[in-house]
């Protein structure tokens, strides 16, 4: 039985049933042909990302990091906490490939260890920003009129306020710590991903399969589950991994500032702090702990703007 001529006993449909039964034939063929294509298009991707050597290193470095956040001892054969004052300021070795710092310490356990208080900040800031800006970009974008306006202009606001500034004020209202610091960085960072949904969305809602699914009489919900939300995810995504790095140097900064954790908590920030009384006489203490975070962030960088490449 044809789709456009569904009730049996009659030769010709109206205009009005036409245009709806080949809306809903549109909408079949999208969803046959959606699933894949999406993986033709993936395999093409990791293959193409493959054959990219800086950004298998930057992704190589970026798992290793995550990894050390998780499982710290698989990377540090000292405690990050041991004392040892006959070794103080030791410089880089193989034993300490990092040196140890004014008490003794090894400041590469330090720092392997530090990565579970700064990557967990980061991921709660993160998940902070992208729950809060893909629900606002999302109810901006898609119902428009007044909710739309009222709810860009309240983020041109915050727009407008430098992030860092921004979370400062706010964590010296809640309190120093690792969480706090978490939250007011991810508050800081919600505008972008706000704007950049709604501009998303906004795209993906006017296309001619969002039109048909209407059309066939798919409901807004649907629409917008089945449709516009999956279709407006990459660069929501790509901005999720530039923003990790600028969520890490804001983590960082703050807790530099005395914010983070306390001593003899090893966040990475608190490390540079610590050290930057030895920057002339030890000068690896406060650098190299600084170079660590300065390479994951170009790592997210790089990873970032290959995406970014890719989605071209």
């Amino acid at each position: 039985m044809s789709i456009l001529n569904p009730r049996p006993g009659r030769t010709s449909t109206s205009g009005l049933e036409r245009a709806v039964d080949e809306a809903l034939l549109s909408e079949a063929v999208i969803d046959d042909g959606d699933l894949g294509g999406r993986r033709a298009n993936l395999r093409a991707a990791v293959g193409t990302l493959a054959r990219k050597p800086g950004f298998v290193l930057a992704l190589v470095f970026t798992i290793f990091v995550v990894l050390t956040a998780f499982v710290p001892s698989w990377f540090a054969g000292h405690d990050p906490y041991a004392t040892s004052p006959s070794d103080r300021l030791l410089s880089p070795s193989l034993s300490h490939p990092f040196g140890t710092d004014e008490i003794g310490r090894d400041l590469w356990s330090r720092v392997v260890h530090g990565s579970a208080l700064t990557i967990k900040a980061t991921i709660i800031a993160l998940a902070i920003a992208i729950v809060a800006g893909l629900t606002l970009g999302v109810v901006s974008g898609f119902f428009g009129g007044i909710v739309d306006a009222l709810i860009m202009r309240a983020v041109d606001v915050l727009l407008a306020i430098p992030s860092l500034l921004f979370a400062l004020a706010i964590v010296t209202a809640l309190g120093f710590g690792t969480v706090p610091v978490a939250i007011a960085v991810g508050i800081g960072i919600i505008p972008g991903f706000a704007r950049t949904t709604r501009a998303e969305v906004l795209r993906v809602k006017t296309l001619p399969y969002v039109e048909a699914a209407r059309a066939g009489g798919a409901s807004w919900l649907r629409v917008l589950v089945r449709h516009v939300l999956p279709n407006s995810w990459g660069p929501v995504a790509v901005l999720a991994v530039l923003d990790t790095g600028v969520a890490i140097i804001a983590i960082a900064s703050l807790s530099f500032l005395g914010f983070g954790a306390a001593p003899p908590a090893a966040e990475w920030g608190t490390l540079i702090s610590a050290g930057r009384n030895f920057l002339i006489t030890a000068p690896w203490v406060p650098l190299l702990p600084g170079l660590f975070v300065a390479a994951v962030v170009l790592s997210l960088n790089h990873i970032s703007k290959t995406f970014q490449e890719l989605a071209r």
